[in-house]
């Protein structure tokens, strides 16, 4: 307002327009402004690696990857009802773009969302385990509506790690909500939990209430790489013929 109302006041004055429409105009500016600035720091909050939207996915690619099912998750019912996601599939076929996306239009509306990769919150969790302060950062986990795991299965953790790991799926189950992005299918989640009992008692929390994509097909980094030299060469065999 402060910063507004000068501007405001002489476009009311020139227009002959009622305060009350003049005031309602300010207010709006503030509300707009407020908004605006809450946005942006859900969004420095959530740590996402890279902030992508899903304008620029190519669901041509993945059609195994239904694109109104990914559209309709956008509207953030799941995570009103406390539901999970899981995106399963070979590397490089947009799984993190995808939880990127999801995560952004969550935060739009007006959601908390914290995204990491698996083995950095691992690291996290027994880092604070560490130095007495677990309790504390489960605690700040808690207050997040949704929590994003990136990576799930890419590294392999210790025992106290895949231990703590569960804790905290197990804590936000029917609580809040999960985003989970792997390259394992979940018969081999017993690499990453180390031990059939405790996978299977964390795959029957996770997949209870759960959207769950398989996103597997070609590599889209290998095809761009492709496409990439497919244009290089084009290009050389183009002045290639000019210079003969």
């Amino acid at each position: 307002m402060a910063a507004e109302w000068e501007k405001l006041a002489r476009e009311a004055a020139a227009k002959s327009e009622a305060y009350e429409s003049y005031l309602l105009r300010l207010s709006e500016a503030e509300v707009t402004t407020r908004n605006a600035n809450a946005l942006a720091a859900r969004i420095r909050a959530a740590c996402f690696p890279v902030v992508k939207d899903f304008d620029t996915f190519d669901f041509a690619a993945t059609p195994s990857l239904s694109k109104q099912k990914v559209l309709e998750l956008a509207r953030g019912q799941w995570v009103e009802e406390h539901a999970n996601c899981c995106l399963i599939g070979n590397a490089g076929t947009g799984k993190t773009h995808v939880a990127v996306a999801l995560g952004l239009a969550i935060c739009r509306l007006g959601r908390r969302v914290r995204f990491t990769t698996a083995a950095g919150l691992v690291t996290q969790l027994e880092e604070a385990q560490q130095q007495h302060r677990l309790d504390r950062l489960l605690s700040q986990l808690d207050r997040v509506d949704l929590l994003v795991i990136d990576e799930l299965g890419y590294l392999s953790f210790s025992r106290a790690g895949a231990e703590l790991l569960f804790q905290v799926f197990a804590e936000r189950y029917e609580r809040r909500s999960i985003l989970v992005t792997s390259n394992l299918a979940f018969s081999e989640w017993g690499q990453v939990f180390q031990g059939d009992r405790m996978t299977a008692a964390l795959l029957d929390r996770l997949t209870h209430r759960c959207e769950i994509f398989e996103m597997n097909g070609e590599s889209y980094r290998f095809r761009e790489s492709m496409k990439t030299k497919t244009e290089k060469d084009t290009r050389k065999h183009k002045d290639a013929k000019k210079g003969s």
